[in-house]
């Protein structure tokens, strides 16, 4: 209700706050604007109440439309409502397809989300696993260290314990200066001066001491150490061996699970909590669909992932390759990603999500982008439960940057290592055209540009932004085919369309609530009501000329392009250039589109240029190879679903218009009062003829009832004033003396001739007729005796007429036969004639139709469907020149609705209120009863 009702307000609401308003400008008392403003929020209350009235009664009670709009007036209250009811209808009919596909995206999020921690919790024993081994390495390190050290005390210490003290401590140093004092005694004698060599002695032996008590002390400790790592190092590798033992049972394949989670980017791609949020934000169906396709995109990346690091579940795959066939276009996609390459790209591009969020803060707030923001369930004070210390770190809103290397390098680092994997070009597009020697063929990093431009290109907020630069600037532009030189001319019905350039296509559409009160600033209510009308007015036109090029291009009379502005677009013989021409991407004006994404794809820091066209080459790839195609597509769809709107609008108006039109009046009874003679109660004939040279043409004689009294069949092949026929045909005429004679139009040229000829032969038989007592100059008594006893016998009720002396008149005129033609061929018709040719129950329902054409229409509601729908033979009816381009599901759907050109039943409303119908003669008078029933 709430999202049917935006618009109604607007409607209900806007006079009296023009007023509110105005009152409070011109310094009024606040106590009447604020009265004015409770009585606002009153009709707004009842605006709602009365919506979900309507949907009750709709929904749950099961009543059509007009039904609740002139005779539940009580329940529901607003007139904008009552008014509105087939556009609420088609709102709430939005808002569960809405709600539907907002199922489908919650459905596919939380799968990818639950596979995704699925994977994290397989790899948590193999990393358990990894961080023992780790540890054990390090114990064992420490313990050799330890043996070493423990070694090394020992051997100095059973030096110090043999007497040898060279190299141990600094004694050594010692011993050597006293061995040189006795050479120097022995050369020069003793000097007295010399110290005690007892002295010396006994100071040598406390260092030696002190040495050795150090040595046993540092021994024991080390030795403590050794036990303590050995104890160490047997303890990991109890728990290592059990731990492996566990994993190998319980998940084979876990031990490639840290490997598959590393690959899957999940950080870098999807935030669960910010998509939930994201999803209930949006209220268009297309945008739903795009967070769909992106997480859709993403689940088959995964996948691959899943199956090449996996192959435990291949037979999973395998499975569900039964059940759904994967889109041949991803293969490549599907191929980088399972080679790694989706880990590698992300070290120097911006993860597409933040990307999003970037973008929509950099258009939709005023501010721009926020650089502390952080997502839905997220601390800035803490990590997040999963590692992530930079919560708060507006780094990870910034791009990557690669400091130690530029992408070659980078890549070959890669390459030499066995990460980056060089596969093969793809072969669609250019790159399926470029030579082998081409450097874009050879570059390593090819592959990851290719997964992040796709993923980038598939974000629902990269995508709902881009598309709405798309629409403001994109244009339709037409040109003739070698059948369309040939053909057009300027009387041939495309004239005109076949020379459309750079057409925007913006004026297919309504404007946008924003886009309108931007161009109606300083306008008052008239003005703003003509604006409104004269935008309309643009929007049905270009609608229409659009159904009228799909028209022509389904014929190969034209090619139609909707692309961006052309960079050099001065080409006087542009309607001579081939599809080349307008498709190429690199002619087109791109530059609003890459300005828009450099601003949050490239570093703020600034890096080296090399890695910034890395960048760029992702945004154009981006652009031209997924987003501009899917943009073009779309843009296609809606022009379409528009163009039949309108033209569903424009049938109806005409059908409307068919339904209106009131009994044909012949030309002598025009200065009479209708009430008095009405048509209705006229007798005439029909005449159908035949269109293809094979079958009977025929008259039929319908009278005041619209029953047969009499039918003249005319063989195929002959002419109605042919001397066989044409006695028959006066004959005919006079005995059912018609008011005017009708002829179907269906069969053209051979209607047309064949009408100038009755017009003959009626002009003889009224002369007949209304000659019938008066006696020729060359006619004697007895010949005059005998043609009235013959007369007589020809036309036995003459004396009615006789009496009443009533000039026989009677008009030939062409009628359309569309609703005639149907009926000869439809279920009705075989049931109320089931012995009657085709072209016999035609001429029957043209004089009815001339008799009364809305009773006629009604007449196609008496019969259903196989599928028990009332009104289905409407669907056939030609009641405008591009109906046959309009879906039938999309008018039966329309029909449904009691609306637009299956309008049928309010428009006999219209003509029971405005012209007023009889009853009585309905009831007694079974071709007309069916208007009952159409009531």
């Amino acid at each position: 209700s709430e999202y049917a009702i935006v618009e109604l307000e607007a409607q209900s609401s806007s006079s009296t706050s023009n007023m509110s308003n105005r009152m409070a400008i011109d310094g009024e008392d606040e106590d009447t604007h604020m009265h004015i403003q409770t009585i606002v929020e009153q009709k707004k209350r009842a605006i709602v109440h009365s919506v979900a009235k309507a949907l009750r009664f709709l929904h749950v009670d099961k009543l059509e439309p007009e039904f609740i709009r002139k005779y539940r007036a009580d329940e529901v209250t607003s007139p904008s409502v009552r008014d509105n009811i087939c556009r609420i209808m088609d709102e709430d009919t939005e808002w569960e397809r809405i709600l539907v596909a907002r199922t489908k995206v919650e459905a596919i999020l939380d799968t990818l989300t639950a596979a995704a921690e699925g994977d994290e919790a397989m790899g948590a024993d193999e990393e358990y696993v990894s961080k023992l081994k780790e540890d054990l390495k390090n114990a064992q390190d420490r313990l050799d260290e330890s043996v070493r050290d423990e070694e090394s005390k020992q051997a100095e210490l059973d030096k110090l314990e043999k007497g040898d003290t060279s190299g141990i401590g600094s004694g050594s140093g010692n011993n050597k200066s006293n061995g040189d004092d006795d050479d120097d005694d022995d050369l020069f004698g003793d000097d007295d001066d010399d110290d005690d060599d007892n002295g010396n002695k006994i100071k040598d032996k406390d260092e030696i001491e002190k040495q050795k008590q150090s040595l046993l002390s540092h021994l024991k400790t080390t030795q403590s150490l050794v036990k303590v790592c050995a104890e160490q190092v047997s303890s990991i590798e109890a728990s290592l061996k059990v731990a492996q033992e566990n994993s190998a049972a319980a998940k084979p394949g876990q031990e490639n699970a840290l490997m598959t989670t590393a690959q899957m980017c999940r950080d870098k791609l999807w935030h669960h909590l910010d998509y939930k949020q994201y999803l209930t934000t949006l209220t268009d169906h297309t945008h739903i669909m795009d967070l769909y396709n992106y997480l859709t995109l993403l689940k088959e990346g995964n996948d691959a992932v899943r199956s090449k690091s996996m192959p435990s579940n291949d037979g999973c795959a395998n499975g569900d390759k039964k059940k759904r066939s994967k889109r041949f276009d991803r293969d490549y996609y599907r191929t980088c990603v399972s080679q790694g390459l989706r880990r590698i790209c992300y070290q120097f591009a911006l993860s597409p999500f933040r990307a999003g969020i970037k973008l929509e803060d950099n258009i939709t707030l005023s501010e721009g982008f926020n650089w502390d923001k952080t997502l839905p369930g997220e601390n800035p004070n803490s990590g997040d439960g999963n590692g992530d210390d930079d919560i708060g770190d507006p780094k990870r809103w910034n791009a990557p940057v690669v400091e130690s290397a530029d992408p070659t390098s980078f890549a070959s680092d890669l390459v030499s290592s066995g990460e980056l994997v060089l596969l093969a070009s793809m072969n669609d597009g250019d790159e399926g055209n470029m030579n082998q020697d081409h450097p874009e063929v050879n570059d390593p990093l090819r592959g990851c540009r290719y997964v992040a431009a796709m993923e980038l290109a598939y974000e629902p907020r990269i995508r709902k932004h881009l598309r709405d630069i798309f629409k403001k600037r994109a244009v339709l532009t037409t040109r003739p085919t070698n059948k369309g030189i040939d053909a057009i001319d300027p009387f041939h019905e495309f004239y005109g369309l076949h020379l459309l350039r750079n057409k925007k296509v913006k004026d297919h559409f309504y404007p946008s609530q924003e886009e309108m009160e931007m161009e109606t600033i300083g306008f008052n209510t008239e003005e703003r009501k003509e604006k409104n009308e004269m935008v309309r007015s643009l929007q049905k036109q270009s609608c229409l000329q659009y159904m009228n090029v799909m028209k022509a291009e389904k014929s190969g009379h034209l090619k139609v392009y909707i692309h961006l502005p052309l960079l050099d677009d001065t080409s006087t013989d542009w309607y001579k250039k081939d599809d080349e021409y307008f498709n190429n991407r690199d002619r087109q004006d791109l530059a609003p589109f890459i300005e828009e994404l450099k601003k949050i794809y490239y570093p703020t820091d600034g890096d080296l240029d090399e890695w910034n066209n890395q960048r760029e080459q992702i945004i154009r790839l981006a652009l031209k190879k997924f987003l501009l195609p899917y943009f073009e597509a779309e843009m296609r769809r809606e022009l379409r679903e528009a163009s039949f709107k309108a033209g569903i609008k424009d049938a109806g108006e005409k059908l409307l218009t068919m339904a209106m039109e009131g009994p044909y009046r012949p030309s002598h009874l025009l200065g009479d009062n209708r009430f008095l003679v009405p048509t209705r109660d006229l007798p005439i004939v029909g005449v159908c003829c035949s269109s293809d040279g094979r079958d009977a043409t025929y008259l039929v004689a319908v009278t005041e009832r619209g029953e047969v009294s009499d039918h003249l069949a005319i063989p195929a092949g002959v002419q109605i004033d042919n001397s066989k026929i044409r006695e028959k045909a006066i004959t005919f005429l006079m005995q059912s003396r018609p008011a005017a004679i009708v002829v179907g139009s269906h069969a053209g040229l051979s209607s047309r001739l064949a009408a100038r000829k009755l017009g003959a032969l009626t002009t003889e038989a009224t002369e007949r007729w209304n000659n019938r007592f008066i006696q020729g100059q060359d006619e004697d008594d007895d010949e005059y005796q005998t043609r009235l006893s013959e007369f007589r016998r020809l036309y036995p009720n003459h004396e009615d007429d006789e009496e009443d002396e009533i000039e026989w008149k009677c008009n030939v005129e062409m009628v359309d036969d569309n609703i005639a033609q149907l009926f000869g061929r439809s279920v009705r018709g075989k049931k109320e004639f089931p012995d009657a040719a085709v072209n016999q129950k035609c001429a029957i329902s043209i004089a009815r139709y001339a008799k009364d054409p809305l009773a006629e229409i009604a007449y196609t509601w008496s019969v259903a469907s196989d599928a028990g729908v009332f009104g289905t033979e409407m669907l056939f009816l030609n009641v405008h020149s591009l109906q046959q381009l309009l879906p039938k599901t999309i008018l039966l759907r329309e029909r449904k609705k009691g609306r637009n050109w299956m309008e049928c039943k309010v428009t006999i409303n219209l003509r029971t209120i405005v012209i007023g119908i009889d009853l009585y003669r309905m009831l007694s008078v079974p071709s007309i009863c069916n208007e009952i029933t159409a009531l």
